[in-house]
């Protein structure tokens, strides 16, 4: 599903035009990104949590050059569901259908 796919069937449900709908959803992702890349996360119950991961420092290889770079500690976002979203998901009898 495309982004105009959600806006169009959000729009579709609650009768706002997809316009405002584009907007809104705009400003939600715009506020997860400032908010985790502010360092805090974003815990919305019932659906999950945005958080920022850390990433321990490591030592790689670069096989084409045949030397090692060292890549430093750093955060990556991520999103965990919540158990009800899991449930839901696993429970789903399209999902199902699907396998």
């Amino acid at each position: 599903m495309t982004k105009a796919e959600v806006i169009a069937q959000i729009s579709e449900k609650t009768g706002v035009e997809k316009v405002d709908v584009q907007q809104t959803l705009e400003s939600f992702f715009t506020v997860i990104k400032d908010t985790l890349a502010a360092g805090e996360n974003i815990y919305v119950r019932g659906f999950g949590s945005f958080i920022n991961k850390k990433r321990a420092r490591k030592v790689a290889r670069n096989i084409s050059l045949k030397s090692t770079i060292i890549i430093d500690e750093h955060f990556v976002p991520s999103f965990k569901p919540a158990k009800v979203f899991i449930e839901q998901v696993k429970e789903s009898e399209e999902l199902k259908a699907q396998l």
